[in-house]
């Protein structure tokens, strides 16, 4: 079958934004359209223009008789902004606020929009770091890793609190939950998560960081090193919060149950987009 330049381009794009952080050799698709390997690379450098012009990601290429080409999902400044402004918008609905100070959030949390919106925002913060895996804690994190695992095209580590038979061999490890002030369990099969690995840990929501820091904690049994975290929302006025170095979307303070009011402000995620 002959295909037009145009329906190269089309399935060239798809493919390539399906394999996200992979290298593709462009032998690939010389083999697929049975095309000179420089009208492949002319399609290429095509995508790559209106995706530099139109802020839709990063396409990589690679010289050489192994040469290829590599998409790195990066939104735009602009594209971020529009992100938060929407979040915020969704997350100040006062009906949102629970007993206990708590913010209802699963319905954002199983929206598959919002949750590609945050993936793409979050791998964009952190797409110029080695990667290995996301972690998170079951279960409202699940939706949120696997978004941005998807993005950066690799494996999510899920973190539970009880052991269970299909796990197999496990670690486990005790920690003081940061709101309650109990002492729980974290568990991890052996088998989730590769030893020495680079891991970005992400959540749905922070407050004074104690599961995070027991997050950390496990991953040390792995010999594994937190590259970085990145939370949805944080609580903002919370004192002696155990770590400092993180990325959030938005922030809440000010919660007032008794008048169902709170305040919720931008997070310092579109300082880390500027400096991309």
């Amino acid at each position: 079958m002959k295909f037009k330049r145009s329906e190269r381009l089309v399935y060239m794009t798809q493919h390539l934004v399906s394999h996200p952080n992979q290298l593709i050799p462009l032998t690939t698709y010389v083999e697929k359209f049975s095309q000179a390997k420089s009208s492949i690379s002319e399609d290429i450098r095509i995508i790559k223009d209106v995706m530099d012009s139109e802020g839709l990601g990063v396409l990589k290429t690679t010289a050489g008789a192994n040469g290829g080409a590599m998409f790195i999902p990066k939104i735009s400044l602009e594209r971020a902004e529009e992100i938060i402004k929407y979040f915020k918008k969704e997350l100040e609905e006062s009906e949102r606020l629970l007993p206990g100070g708590y913010l209802y959030m699963s319905d954002i949390m199983g929206d598959p929009k919002m949750m590609n919106d945050f993936g793409d925002l979050i791998a964009t913060m952190y797409g110029d770091v080695e990667i290995d895996a996301v972690v998170t804690i079951a279960t409202k994190g699940i939706s949120l890793a696997n978004a941005v695992a998807r993005k950066l095209n690799v494996p999510v580590a899920v973190i539970r609190k009880d052991n269970k038979v299909t796990e197999g061999s496990t670690v486990s490890i005790n920690y003081v939950s940061g709101s309650t002030r109990k002492i729980e369990t974290m568990v991890l099969s052996k088998r989730t998560l590769k030893e020495g690995s680079n891991v970005l840990v992400v959540d749905d929501f922070l407050r004074a960081g104690g599961s995070i820091t027991g997050v950390t904690n496990l991953m040390e049994e792995f010999n594994a090193t937190v590259a970085g975290v990145s939370v949805l929302v944080e609580a903002k006025q919370v004192a002696n919060r155990r770590f400092k170095d993180y990325t959030s979307l938005l922030k809440v303070s000010e919660i007032d149950e008794y008048n169902e009011s709170f305040v919720v402000e931008e997070g310092n995620c579109l300082d880390y987009i500027k400096d991309k």
